[in-house]
């Protein structure tokens, strides 16, 4: 018996936005915990050679997804694609990717059902 494509797509999309909320958590308490020990972001991030490694690494990956997620988006016709490169910038791409991520899977279990309809 082979599995509904659509089942397939919303358990990916099940997935992808628990490992969302995760992100936005995980945000929320280490953000909370650094501001609560007034730490200096700037200094965390490009303090030492370790951190440029870690602060590049993060910055071309942060890039890469943002690439993708437009280029995603444009392909599969998905509207407001700005509105999760925004959100990154107030909560944090290890919630807004994965959010986008969900949606995606959703977009393409539409299009699926669509096609399997006709």
């Amino acid at each position: 018996m082979e599995k509904h494509p659509a089942r397939s797509h919303r358990t990916l999309a099940w997935i992808y936005i628990s490992l969302s909320f995760i992100g936005l958590a995980t945000a929320w308490i280490f953000n909370g915990v650094a501001v609560m020990n007034n730490q200096d972001y700037m200094t965390a991030w490009f303090g030492t050679a370790v951190d440029w490694v870690l602060s590049g690494d993060f910055t071309i990956v942060a890039i890469a997804v943002v690439v993708f997620m437009i280029s995603e988006a444009r392909r599969l016709k998905m509207k407001r694609v700005w509105l999760y490169i925004l959100l990154s910038g107030v909560t944090a791409l290890a919630f807004t990717f994965p959010l986008f991520m969900a949606m995606r899977e959703r977009r393409l279990g539409n299009i699926s059902s669509q096609e399997i309809a006709v």
